[in-house]
Formats: structure tokens, sequence, C-alpha cells
């Protein structure tokens, strides 16, 4: 009758050795967690919107902008919102431009004019949110720039506004969770 061998050899427990490191660096891989795109950093818990400069000719961009960045900002990231000396970062920029331009017509009946179909408001802003506790800027960019489209013929321009300003704050909040 054979008896079965037992391997003690070094080629054994180097597979053994082999198996257990690899057993506990698939453990400890599990608790590792990759936070790309977190947003604010930990320590800002309180946000100070600043109404923006204006300089364009529309004054109610101002109060517009600051109502949404006000709305969406502290929502998107679980912040409270502060003022400006107490707050842990601060948002703040200008209104650098306003447009309005008809992308969409064609000829009229007569073929001396144009019928417009659909209007475009275009709006420009710099901004830029700071860190206060680390004196850093956190994010910003000197020219963005968003597009509200509206119907000639069924809305008005104060529609391609809000559209505009939706998407300039969701920009906003798109930047800000890259920069992490």
């Amino acid at each position: 009758m054979t008896r079965p061998m037992l391997r003690t050899g070094p080629a054994h427990s180097y597979g053994w050795s082999a198996g257990i490191l690899i057993l506990a660096l698939m453990l400890a891989a599990c608790n590792y967690t990759f936070q790309a795109g977190a947003g604010l950093p930990p320590h800002v818990r309180t946000l100070a919107v600043v109404p923006f400069e204006n300089e364009t000719a529309r004054f109610e961009l101002t109060q517009e902008l600051h109502e949404v960045l006000l709305d969406e900002l502290p929502r998107q990231f679980g912040v409270n919102t502060g003022s400006e000396e107490y707050a842990d970062a601060i948002v703040r920029g200008s209104i650098r431009n306003y447009g309005v331009d008809a992308p969409s017509y064609r000829a009229s009946d007569d073929r001396q004019s144009a019928e417009v179909l659909e209007r475009q408001v275009t709006i420009t802003v710099q901004i830029e949110i700071i860190d206060r506790e680390n004196n850093m800027i956190l994010w910003d960019n000197s020219s963005l720039s968003a597009r509200g489209e509206y119907i000639e013929a069924s809305e008005v321009e104060e529609d391609g506004r809000r559209v505009a300003i939706n998407r300039l704050v969701r920009d906003v909040v798109d930047g800000i969770q890259s920069n992490w």
C-alpha cells in the first residue's frame, strides 16, 4: 500500500505565502475608497454666495443668477449658506456678457425679410470659489458661458434667460465636482 506524500519543500511554502499575500491585498483593497467628484472639501460646511457684479445693461441678471446659485449650490453639496465673514467658502464673480441672437430663421414669403423661429440667450460669467480656511481658490472659470434657447412664436426672452442661468449653475456644480 502506498502512502500519500506531504510536500514540505521550499516551493510549497512559497505557494502558501503568495496565496496569503494575495488574500491580504484583496482584503485591504476592499477598504479603499476613491472620492473623485466629491465636491467641496470636507471642512467646508457653510458657503457664502456674493451677488455678482454686473457688467451688462441687464440689471435683473444679478438677482436671478444669485437666487439660483443660493438655491442649488447648498442643495448639491450638502452645505449651509452663511454670511461672507463667517462662511468656510465664498462664491463670487461677475456677469461679463449678455446677448440675444437669432440662430434659426427662414425667409418670409415676400423674400424681403426673415422670420425668426428661435432665439438664443447667451450669458458669460467669471466665477471663483474660495476656501477661506486655506486661503486658496477651489475652482474658477474666467469665461463660463451658457446658452438658453426659446421659440420666438410661443416663448419670451425670460424663458431663454432662465434656461441659460440654470445651465450656468449646472456647469458650476459640474466644475466643482470634477475638480476633486
